[in-house]
């Protein structure tokens, strides 16, 4: 019965264990689009910008004002009579006010360009947003590409450390039974224990990128899906010329329309600065109501209503006007300076990731060739040693050179994945069908 027991505790047990799936690219960036906090930041600046525009309408909508007062008052007053005597009296009585007023702006320069200003700042709000979107593809591929790369070198740093143990055994073996050189012995440990830092630095570097990709995806990672190398198609951009590619970028980058939207806010700020010289003309409609509003209306009630309208004309600001427009030229030059320095720098950055693609193919594939040739070298140098035309050293050195070639190789793989993926953010919105099209090569 007691065996029975543990054994159904154990198989309850067993049940409790959930299965631990591996997350991909897309579960990283679903994960991250919901709990990394610069787009959550992002999304509140983006709410807070959009709420400029019904401010400015709220401008140019009816006013409406009431104001009440409650006051009780005691009156003193001290009469002189013909034979020069001072009589004195006192009085106690209450007064009150209550006043309603619209006020409907008619024509007002300054908030109706205002409101102009506010739906070009929306604007710009939806574009910043738009970037930290696609800013958000590009971190969150990075981080799981440098995860996965750290992973990668992990694995081959423990594979040349197991290879070294192997060869400062035999080299051991050897050298004790008298048919091997001491020589061959240190360059083996002295391989060992390099491998051994470098096994060490790797593994630091995975804890390092896992912690960094968990900031972003707001969770703890568990597996992560791999790299296919036979899914990674290595093609070269289409269109084939940069140009292309460049004019893409400038039509659909939102730097460049957030930055055109305040461009267009400094070159409305000039009007609304002009509109200083411009008069003011509001509809006003007051109702009004007093009782005993002074010493000589006491007990008394009045009734007032008016309706008509108000015209402010500007004569003399004290120059302030006009400097307010020098300043806003000023700044409307500035800002087609940032544009015009954006549009540039997005031309270098196209370009950059657009030779990160065209090289990344040719690098790659000459690398996969370089590991071929790297694996042929190794086989032909252990024949070699067994048939004593080589030494130990030259295994070493086959077997090192080897693992130099599969971490570049695996490097040169991520480099081009992510220079696609910059590339095409830079040319279209950069979103959920970019991460899956790319989740496709993990498996």
């Amino acid at each position: 019965m007691m065996k029975l027991k543990r054994v159904t505790l154990a198989a309850l047990a067993g049940a409790m264990v959930f299965p631990l799936w591996a997350m991909d690219l897309k579960q990283a960036y679903e994960a991250a689009l919901v709990n990394d906090p610069n787009i959550n930041a992002a999304r509140a600046a983006a709410r807070a910008g959009q709420e400029s525009v019904p401010q400015a309408q709220a401008q140019l909508l009816p006013n409406i004002s009431a104001s009440f007062t409650r006051n009780r008052n005691n009156l003193t007053s001290l009469t002189e009579n013909s034979l020069g005597q001072i009589a004195e009296s006192k009085n106690s009585y209450p007064s009150s006010s209550d006043n309603l007023t619209i006020r409907q702006p008619i024509y007002r320069r300054y908030q109706q360009v205002q409101l102009l200003q506010a739906e070009s700042q929306v604007n710009d709000a939806n574009a910043v947003l738009e970037v930290e979107l696609q800013n958000l593809t590009v971190r969150v591929a990075g981080g799981y590409f440098e995860a996965l790369l750290a992973e990668d070198q992990q694995a081959l740093a423990r594979t040349q450390l197991n290879t070294y143990k192997f060869h400062v055994e035999g080299a051991r073996k050897v050298f004790e039974a008298g048919a091997g050189t001491r020589t061959d012995v240190d360059e083996a440990q002295a391989r060992l224990d390099m491998s051994v830092a470098q096994e060490l630095e790797a593994r630091q570097a995975v804890a390092t990128t896992r912690q960094q990709l968990e900031v972003m995806v707001g969770a703890p990672v568990g597996d992560l899906a791999k790299l296919e190398p036979s899914a990674v198609v290595l093609m070269p951009p289409e269109p084939a010329q940069v140009e292309g590619w460049i004019e893409r970028a400038e039509r659909a980058s939102p730097e460049i329309r957030a930055l055109a939207a305040r461009l267009e806010t400094a070159r409305l700020e000039i009007e609304k600065a002009k509109s200083g010289h411009h008069p003011t003309l509001d509809a006003i409609a007051q109702w009004g109501r007093s009782k005993s509003e002074s010493i000589q209306s006491i007990n008394s009630d009045y009734q007032t209503r008016s309706i008509g309208v108000q015209l402010v004309i500007p004569i003399y600001a004290g120059g302030g006007v006009s400097s307010a427009i020098r300043q806003a030229v000023a700044s409307k030059e500035r800002a087609e300076q940032v544009l015009e320095a954006a549009r540039r720098e997005l031309g270098v950055r196209v370009q950059k990731e657009f030779r990160g693609v065209t090289e990344g193919v040719l690098r790659v594939r000459a690398l996969e060739q370089a590991a071929r040739s790297s694996d042929q070298a190794l086989i032909s140098s252990q024949k070699s040693f067994q048939g004593g035309v080589r030494t130990r050293i030259d295994v070493l050195n086959a077997e090192s050179s080897r693992m130099s070639v599969l971490r570049d190789l695996a490097q040169a793989r991520y480099v081009y994945l992510m220079s696609q993926i910059r590339l095409n953010s830079l040319v279209e919105q950069a979103n959920i069908s970019t991460i899956e099209a790319m989740n496709s090569v993990f498996k």
